[in-house]
């Protein structure tokens, strides 16, 4: 089962709280992901951002907007009750709460259109919604507008790479190992890569500033797949410098056999195909310049705490 959206979720949520009492944020979302027979993988899904669980989040965001059409209150941190309001929409039987419900709310209209004035409040609530509301809360919005401008530039920014010439793609290999860490200073490992002139790089390079380990890179600027007799030779080439550590780069794909042969053998041999190769340039800014930073706050509990 998918994880639910929020308006399906503030119905059930809003039940929760049916008895008058109030309810801690925590149990309820325990209640919630009972009743919708949420998996431990469902549950551990968090976030593009990595900051909380996903189910989490859009019980939060079923809570606020519920809270915004004032159909249920917080009187303490961490709590909620429903509201009034909330018992009379409930009386009337709902089997759905969804934004065009509480759009019939002129707070919860001043909260999604950010007019305050009261006449205009009324007036908006009394209007038909120019296109469905959405079921994604904002961070689903800006997750997913974020995983298509990030899409969009590793096909980009792949495109660019693979049309670079050998030498320009060695020296970004350099760059990129060494923005990872790896290589020591960008001289060090512009001196261990580089041996090989087939439109690619072999060579040696630190795994750490120190050089307590080395690990063994080839790179192939290649548009066909790599397969298992390419990875063969290198796990060859990995004994021949009595390495056991292995990064296998490039611009194209790698087969399953070529997967399968690596997960089967003793050394430890990462590949790193074009889509990933592309990634790592974005997440470590080789090749990228930021062009905007959106910055998203939360409220700090602990700084109002006493208050």
């Amino acid at each position: 089962m998918a994880i639910p959206d929020y308006q399906t979720l503030m119905l059930p949520l809003l039940r929760i709280a049916a008895d008058g009492r109030e309810h801690r944020f925590r149990d309820a979302v325990e209640e919630l992901a009972s009743n919708f027979r949420l998996t431990d993988a469902e549950r551990a899904e968090l976030l593009p951002s990595g900051t909380a669980p996903l189910f989490d989040n859009r019980v939060g965001w079923a809570r606020t907007y519920l809270k915004q059409a004032g159909l249920v209150d917080s009187p303490k941190r961490g709590l909620f009750r429903i509201t009034e309001a909330g018992r009379d929409l409930l009386d009337k039987k709902p089997t759905r709460i969804n934004i065009a419900l509480l759009d019939q709310y002129p707070s919860f209209v001043e909260f999604r259109t950010g007019r305050k004035d009261k006449e205009e409040v009324t007036q908006s609530a009394k209007l038909p919604a120019e296109a469905p509301a959405s079921s994604e809360t904002p961070e689903d919005a800006l997750a997913g507008a974020y995983k298509t401008l990030r899409q969009n530039l590793e096909n980009e920014l792949l495109d660019q790479v693979r049309a670079s010439s050998p030498a320009f793609f060695e020296r970004l290999v350099i760059d990129l190992l060494v923005a990872m860490g790896y290589g020591g200073s960008r001289q060090d490992a512009g001196r261990a890569i580089g041996r090989s002139g087939d439109e690619g790089i072999d060579g040696i390079i630190k795994e750490d500033k120190l050089g307590l380990d080395v690990i063994y890179v080839q790179a192939k600027r290649w548009q066909d797949t790599v397969g298992r007799p390419d990875i063969q030779k290198f796990a060859g080439a990995l004994q021949g410098q009595r390495a056991n550590k292995g990064v296998f780069i490039t611009t194209s794909t790698f087969s399953r056999d070529a997967e399968d042969y690596v997960n089967a053998i003793n050394s430890k041999i990462i590949l790193i195909d074009g889509e990933r190769l592309a990634g790592l340039m974005i997440d470590h800014n080789v090749g990228v310049a930021p062009v905007g930073v959106y910055e998203l706050k939360r409220v700090d509990s602990d700084y109002f705490e006493g208050a």
